[in-house]
């Protein structure tokens, strides 16, 4: 029983002394990188508290030689609930070589809310680029139709900033690629032409730029360029519009056809009345000269025209028909 028990003390003094030693280990490493923590605060972390003593240890050495003061207990309190202690150590020392105003509470809230903070920070100072649309999601470019209901294929770039101020509980890059999409359909279908987009593309990224579509996000958006746009085709995809505007065209050539046969047809009445008109005029002088011969008479029988005078009217009236009879004959001859 007494070998028993000493076997027993001595396995227990040989955790202790591993304990104790590894303690002193981590004491003597901060103290000597000028990072220095309590004796006491160490055994409470090893023993007590089941904290890495090793891994606080390095962090607070990396905070205090970055010139950055972090007590242990926060570093203790965030690694007890969960959090990454590394990551938002080395975020805290990426934002202050970069001028970014970063808390030790702030970066703990975001890390333990879900986000890189690392990553966070690093987007800050080196934004990075978001497609939109998302190709991952199976859809490669942006459907939009302008006034004249033609379609539009387009695919755009959007440049963001990490805004740490609206990290947390701030709306993630899905929202940024659908306010982009929405903003790029509407100001393409504000658009009278498709021309006019194809043309100026700047102008539908300025349009959506200036709607502040980064409200209320954990982004800023820094940038939209339209990287690509092009008309859709009608192999693969129908173009509706394409179609309407055929149509349309073809609608509008059959209505001035029609419009044509119309006045056609107008001119042809027009002129069957005027031949009618003809008509009836020459009826009216041959009405009028079938009169002559009675008004001869009636002068006859009122004694106003003598024998010899009616002798000489028939001379002139043969003489003036044979004048007639000879130039025809010569405007005959001529045309000949």
């Amino acid at each position: 029983m007494p070998f028993i028990l000493g076997i027993f003390l001595l396995l227990v003094a040989i955790v202790f002394a591993a304990v104790i030693l590894s303690v002193i280990a981590a004491w003597v490493q901060a103290w000597g990188s000028g990072a220095y923590i309590k004796l006491s605060s160490l055994i409470g972390m090893k023993i007590l508290r089941k904290v890495p003593v090793m891994l606080i240890t390095r962090a607070r050495i990396q905070a205090t030689k970055a010139g950055i003061d972090i007590n242990t207990d926060l570093l203790e309190a965030h690694y007890l609930a969960r959090g990454n202690v590394v990551n938002v150590v080395q975020a805290l020392i990426a934002a202050d070589k970069a001028s970014i105003e970063l808390s030790f509470q702030q970066a703990a809230a975001i890390d333990l809310a879900g986000r890189d903070i690392l990553d966070a920070v690093a987007t800050s100072v080196n934004p990075k680029v978001i497609d939109c649309p998302n190709p991952e999601k199976g859809t490669s470019f942006l459907d939009a139709v302008a006034k004249d209901g033609i379609r539009l294929l387009i695919k755009a770039r959007v440049t963001v900033r990490t805004n740490l101020e609206q990290l947390v509980g701030g709306a993630t890059e899905d929202t940024i690629i659908a306010r982009v999409g929405q903003g790029i359909v509407s100001a393409v279908g504000s658009m009278a032409s498709y021309k006019n987009v194809l043309e100026n593309p700047d102008h539908i990224s300025k349009a959506v730029l200036d709607s502040g579509l980064d409200a209320q996000t954990a982004f800023e958006i820094v940038s939209i360029d339209i990287a690509d746009v092009s008309v859709a085709g009608t192999a693969e995809t129908a173009n509706v519009g394409a179609q309407l505007e055929t149509e349309r065209a073809e609608a509008d050539k059959k209505m001035r056809q029609a419009e044509a046969e119309g006045r056609r047809a107008m001119a042809i009445a027009q002129e069957q009345e005027m031949r009618a008109r003809v008509q009836e005029m020459q009826a009216k002088v041959i009405e009028a000269q079938a009169q002559v011969p009675l008004a001869i008479a009636q002068a006859f029988k009122d004694g106003n025209l003598g024998v010899m005078d009616f002798y000489r009217m028939q001379n002139v009236m043969a003489d003036t028909s044979m004048r007639e009879s000879l130039a025809d004959g010569e405007e005959s001859g001529k045309a000949e």
